[in-house]
């Protein structure tokens, strides 16, 4: 069985300090296969923020995995996030969209982040072509047999009854094109609250499964991070684990 732990929106800045504590002592002591994140390790991309996040990851005694957030790119300096919105990433930046391949599990990595959009809310998603077909490629070099994950920041599809929504441009044809690429999973984060959907999608159930946060920013839940089991015979289980309680679905 593989043990996977993602997390979500540390938001650096504005994390929760107790939480943090908590979910590294998670990892030391169950040493899951690997830790994903899907985004927001600052609240303003600053570069103390980015230094904070990147020596609390690298102290992980597990692979990781980490996708770029909305909350990532500069925000207070246009120049960097339309010519270097990565810069800041430093150290971390050879984690970022990093594939990971374990056993019978492959986990690829899929942007939603944008630097401008036609839109007044720079917050929400957009798979851009060039992302997808870069995911899509990944997919399709997956050998035979594995349980494939993808992972991003927005949600593809908005779950109806969260507070937040990632309103994601191209969400739904990007979801189509992933499933029919053999996708078993997405695995978002942005919204805050911890949520698991089935979808049929291209003739195939899809898993949609979304972080909570593990900053003061939280929503309807408590601050919280999923555990993902997946057996040899490739089935998913999904735990929300909260700070007091846990649920199972």
């Amino acid at each position: 069985m593989i043990r996977l732990f993602h997390v979500s929106d540390l938001h650096f800045g504005r994390e929760d300090k107790d939480a943090l504590a908590w979910f590294k002592r998670s990892v030391e002591e169950e040493r899951p296969d690997a830790v994903i994140c899907t985004g927001d390790l600052t609240q303003r991309a600053r570069r103390e923020e980015f230094a904070a996040a990147t020596a609390y990851l690298e102290a992980m005694p597990v692979p990781v995995t980490v996708e770029p957030g909305n909350h990532d790119l500069p925000y207070f300096n246009p120049i960097e996030r339309f010519f270097r919105p990565y810069r800041r990433y430093g150290q971390l930046e050879k984690l970022i969209e990093r594939p990971l391949d374990i056993k019978n599990v492959v986990v690829v990595p899929l942007k939603t982040t944008a630097r401008a959009q036609w839109r007044h809310n720079w917050s929400w998603g957009v798979v851009g072509r060039g992302a997808l077909a870069r995911t899509l490629t990944l997919l399709k070099n997956v050998a035979p047999g594995h349980v494939k994950l993808v992972a991003c920041h927005h949600p593809l599809v908005d779950k109806q009854g969260l507070l937040s929504s990632g309103k994601t441009i191209r969400g739904r044809e990007a979801l189509e094109a992933l499933a029919q690429a053999g996708a078993d999973a997405v695995l978002s984060g942005h919204v805050h609250d911890p949520f698991v959907m089935e979808l049929e999608v291209a003739g195939r159930v899809v898993r949609k499964i979304g972080a909570g946060t593990l900053s003061e920013r939280v929503r309807d839940s408590a601050a919280s991070f999923n555990e993902i089991r997946i057996s040899d015979a490739g089935e998913i289980h999904v735990e929300h684990r909260w700070m007091e309680v846990a649920a199972t679905v």
